[in-house]
Parts: structure tokens; C-alpha cells; sequence
């Protein structure tokens, strides 16, 4: 992000770092929770093994409709179209996505992979990151090359890469959105961009703690963060982000977010025709 020049698409983050090396350190999450993100796939042991024990039910015949997200004094709701969503192949907005993320791909909080395994396919260039263990596994079983860490870590190729993704909702990771689009800011070239997956409009920016439950089972509350399609260039700007483009497909919402220049007027101005 930081970089003063923008690598070449094709081959600098290989040259830079060997990621095939990280496949194989597994290294686990971070233990400095200033820094942590804690999404669904990114918290602690005994969420991470209700995270890993839903995406491996998933294939069950009705297991998918036993898993909840609880919001603290706040409602429970189904994950059943998640974990089919996260679970499955890329659909024809996720293809969509993906054609608007130019050159080198990271995927922050990958999951299962479906999104890496796509770009995989395509013979592109990219890296999915999950903190937990049954994500990443079944991420690499899918061709992807994904390594287990937070995005917090030290992720290769830091400062060049040309796309980070926030898929499924993912700026919500660390229940603090700011802070997640900082640590983007930082990841990604001078030229590259942030596309971020978003609540439709009206939703604001809300933040709080979520659980997974299933039947007795209950995860550990861990902090998420909601931020409105319409909302986002606030956290956007004090990330030193500024909205690029903003756009809905098959019923959910987008943003494309780029490094802020040194010249602010030519940012408003560029804004406003976007």
C-alpha cells in the first residue's frame, strides 16, 4: 500500500516473497488483541471450532439450518444462505467481483476459499488469509492458496499487492472498521484498490458482538461491525481510502475503495464524478 512504486502485476508478489513457503508455516492467530480481527472465521479456539465444525457440516442433508448468528441484546438469525454461499462455488456476482479486482489478489478472511479457488482457476495471482485451520484446509483442498493468520499479521508482498478483498461482509472483521481498512491501506499499492462487501443503504455503521450457536452449542462473543453502502466513505476517509465506484448486484452491495492522493481537491473532485 505504502510502496512507492506498483509492482508488476504478474510476477512481483511471487518474486517478492514465496507464499508457497507461508502455506506451510500455518502460523497461528496473533495474540496482540489490539490488532486482532475477530470475524466469524477469526476469534477465539472455541468459536474457531464451531466456525470449523459448521463449514464441514455443511454438506449434511439439513445441517446448514442449525447454525445462528446471536447478536448481543440483539436478535438470532439463520446462517443457512451464508454457509451455502461461503461453501459453494462462486456465483455470477462473485465472477462479477472478481473481474473488478485488477492484477494481485489477497483475500482477507477467505473462509472456505470459494472466491481464491475462482481466481485459482482462472490462473490468477492470489492469496486467501483465515485464522482458522478448517477454512484454509479446505480453502488449499479447492486448488487455493490460502495460509492460516490474521490479516493483521505479516501477510507477503505487504504494499504491492493490487486488490485486497472484504468479501461476505468482511470490513466488519475486528468490529472496528477503520481500523480494518487502515491495515488494508497498508497491504495494498499505491495504485491498488480495496472492494468491500457492504449492508444496503440505511444501515449506517453499527458495531457490537456476535456468537454462533447451534441447538446448545454457544461460540464465544466475538465483535462485528455492519457499515452501510451508503456510509462507508467515513471510515473510508480516515483509513486514507476515498470511494472510487459503488454498485449492487444480485441483491448485495459494493464499493471500491483507493489509497487517498496528495493533492486533496483532486480526491473531492474525482469522488464527485464517481
Amino acid at each position: 500500500m505504502r510502496g512507492e512504486q506498483r509492482m508488476n502485476r504478474s510476477v512481483a508478489p511471487a518474486r517478492t516473497h514465496d507464499v508457497s513457503r507461508d502455506r506451510r508455516d500455518d502460523a497461528p492467530p496473533s495474540r496482540d488483541a489490539g490488532r486482532r480481527p475477530m470475524g466469524l472465521a477469526t476469534v477465539g479456539p472455541q468459536t474457531l471450532d464451531l466456525y470449523g465444525t459448521a463449514l464441514r457440516s455443511v454438506g449434511e442433508p439439513g445441517e446448514r439450518r442449525q447454525w445462528f448468528a446471536r447478536y448481543e441484546h440483539g436478535p438470532r438469525r439463520s446462517l443457512a444462505s451464508e454457509l451455502g454461499r461461503w461453501c459453494d462455488g462462486a456465483d455470477e456476482t462473485d465472477r462479477d467481483l472478481l473481474a473488478r479486482a485488477g492484477g494481485t489478489v489477497l483475500d482477507a478472511g477467505c473462509g472456505p476459499g470459494r472466491l481464491v479457488a475462482e481466481l485459482a482457476g482462472q490462473g490468477r495471482m492470489a492469496l486467501g488469509v483465515d485464522t482458522s485451520r478448517a477454512a484454509v484446509t479446505i480453502a488449499r483442498d479447492l486448488g487455493a492458496t490460502a495460509v492460516r493468520r490474521s490479516i493483521f499479521d505479516p501477510v507477503p508482498a505487504e504494499g504491492s499487492w493490487d486488490t485486497v478483498l472484504l468479501a461476505d461482509g468482511n470490513i466488519g472483521i475486528g468490529g472496528d472498521p477503520v481500523a480494518l481498512l487502515t491495515r488494508c491501506r497498508e497491504l495494498v499499492a499505491v495504485t491498488g484498490r480495496v472492494l468491500a462487501e457492504l449492508d444496503p443503504p440505511g444501515t449506517g455503521i453499527r458495531a457490537g458482538r456476535v456468537r454462533l450457536e447451534r441447538g446448545t452449542q454457544r461460540g464465544t462473543w466475538f465483535p462485528w461491525a455492519h457499515v452501510g453502502i451508503d456510509a462507508v466513505a467515513e471510515p473510508a476517509r480516515a483509513a486514507g481510502l476515498r470511494v472510487q465506484a459503488t454498485w449492487e448486484r444480485g441483491g448485495r452491495c459494493f464499493a471500491s475503495l483507493v489509497p487517498l492522493g496528495d493533492d486533496p481537491s483532486v480526491d473531492a473532485r474525482l469522488e464527485l464524478a464517481s
